[in-house]
């Protein structure tokens, strides 16, 4: 089951992808997905038509979403899969999570703007599906479109991160509020990306000790901006603290990712595919 071609992050119109739920669904089944989970950030609501375009593909399917954390001053990303997506704790939480999105937008904007980039929020608003979601990747957009820089990339080593202009910090979800919001709805949560988060290595031990005490069950070690050595680093992170391993791309636009919906590399051997915990869960 480790060589199953599964895609178990990405992201639609609903958070700060560029395609809808359909197009990913039609995009995944052309590249040979046979597993595959959206998971929009702080947010379950292209879930219907995530599954449903899924069952149009032929394609198996997990409920999903990544969800936004503050451990240890850093944001660090949980993503939740194989969950009710309908469960009221769940949506409840997510809901005051995103809330604070559109006052950050607006300090970001004002930054922006005594850095020489008037109508940044406007602009921004422009690539936003869901305006509870307005995010960082909205104002990258905006800011090579109005020729700013080149592509995103240059957005965010000039802008947007931390000590330059139109950064904002957010204070997100706890960890183990994430945890629960996802594992009470009968899902399993998973540490997303952990090589791009700046941790100590003592930092990181507690981000994976912590995670596990609250029921996490799984971390994403094959993923699109993970390299070859990094996937291993996970791969033994995994067998250390007793995860399962999951491998999703990350995908949110096929003019920004780093790797296309299933075209990733699959999990190393010797772990258990995080797929495997959930198949009473696939639809």
């Amino acid at each position: 089951m480790a060589i199953l071609n599964a895609d178990l992050h990405c992201h639609s119109v609903v958070s700060d992808g560029t395609l809808t739920p359909e197009e990913l669904a039609a995009r995944a089944k052309a590249n040979g997905v046979e597993l595959w989970a959206l998971t929009d950030h702080d947010e379950v609501g292209g879930q219907q038509r995530a599954a449903a375009a899924a069952r149009a593909q032929g394609l198996k399917y997990l409920t999903g979403t990544e969800i936004s954390v503050t451990f240890a001053g850093e944001t660090v990303h949980i993503v939740g899969l194989g969950f009710d997506a309908q469960d009221p704790r769940m949506r409840q939480g997510l809901s005051a999570t995103r809330g604070g999105r559109g006052e950050r937008a607006r300090e970001m904007a004002a930054q922006l703007a005594q850095a020489g980039i008037p109508g940044a929020y406007e602009g921004a608003l422009r690539y936003v599906g869901n305006p509870e979601l307005v995010s960082r990747t909205h104002f990258a957009r905006y800011l090579v479109e109005a020729g700013v820089c080149k592509d995103t990339a240059e957005v965010f080593r000039k802008y947007l991160t931390e000590g330059k202009p139109g950064f904002v910090p957010h204070r997100w979800a706890t960890l183990k509020d994430a945890v629960r919001w996802i594992t009470e709805g009968g899902g399993v949560a998973v540490i997303a990306h952990p090589a791009r988060y700046r941790f100590t290595a003592n930092e990181e031990y507690a981000l994976f000790t912590e995670l596990k005490a609250h029921g996490g069950r799984a971390v994403e070690v094959v993923t699109g901006s993970h390299t070859a050595a990094e996937a291993q680093r996970y791969a033994q992170a995994a067998q250390e603290f007793g995860l399962a391993a999951s491998r999703g791309s990350d995908f949110h636009s096929p003019g920004e990712s780093h790797t296309d919906l299933g075209r990733l590399p699959p999990l190393p051997e010797g772990l258990t595919p995080v797929w495997d915990l959930l198949a009473d869960r696939i639809q």
